[in-house]
């Protein structure tokens, strides 16, 4: 019985001493997320899956860090291994958590991405659809999901603006071109400044969208708050750059 009893007590300790590791190692990596430090942050969260290899936050935000250090790669071979390695993180965060829209959201943003990059139309076509699917999937789950509303809003406003490549591909497979509209797309990024009011590329985003809808005062009032948002992410003070670029050519 003794030893019984102090099995499950080693158990028990190990547990714990485990659990304790993984928040020091997230609460590290946030940290570093917050000082704009994206590589050394992705490391923490990939420490942090050594631990515990479905924890969520880390496939997430390793999904997300693998897309935004791709998007600045300048080959293109490059490029798509840190996109295919963002669909992977988010493959692995939707097997283990099937009802979380985190989880969705991510896949949703990856497929996105590999639109970009993926050279046969078939599977151009696929991930065009599975951008809307898996988007719809996470707001299902969580109708309040900001960054899920923005990955649906731009894949609206992407089915209005298709590059002439995409196009062919779209049409040619997927049976016609997606219901897609500007209106959609502002319906969702509005939602996401709701939900998500600091992430910065949606202000951008929808900037653009009401520009092309040829409505400027909404653009401007966008724009103007996002100039003054703080910088939440790598990207934001380029993006910040670049809106107060598009806002002086509007006014």
């Amino acid at each position: 019985m003794k030893q019984v009893v102090f099995i499950l007590l080693s158990v028990w300790f190990a547990l714990s001493a485990q659990a304790q590791d993984i928040r020091v190692i997230i609460k590290e990596a946030e940290t570093l997320d917050q000082q704009l430090k994206e590589v050394e942050a992705l490391e923490k969260y990939k420490a942090a899956l050594l631990v515990e290899s479905n924890h969520l936050k880390a496939l997430v935000r390793s999904a997300e860090l693998h897309v935004s250090i791709g998007a600045r790669e300048k080959d293109e071979k490059s490029k798509k291994r840190y996109y295919e390695t963002a669909l992977a993180y988010a493959k692995r965060a939707s097997d283990a958590h099937p009802q979380e829209a985190d989880a969705w959201y991510a896949m949703s943003m990856a497929s996105g991405r590999m639109t970009d990059v993926e050279p046969e139309r078939k599977k151009i076509v696929a991930f065009v659809k599975d951008t809307k699917v898996f988007a719809d999937k996470a707001i299902s789950l969580n109708p309040n999901h900001g960054k899920a509303h923005y990955t649906l809003g731009k894949w609206h406003y992407e089915m209005v603006n298709l590059s002439g490549f995409k196009k062919a591909a779209v049409k040619l497979f997927y049976g016609g071109l997606p219901e897609g509209t500007l209106d959609k797309a502002i319906e969702h990024m509005e939602l996401c400044r709701k939900f998500e009011p600091y992430f910065v590329v949606n202000y951008y985003d929808l900037a653009v969208a009401y520009q092309q809808k040829n409505r400027p005062a909404q653009a401007i009032e966008v724009l103007n708050k996002m100039v003054r948002l703080p910088n939440r992410s790598f990207d934001d003070p380029a993006l910040k750059a670049e809106g107060k670029k598009l806002l002086e050519s509007i006014q």
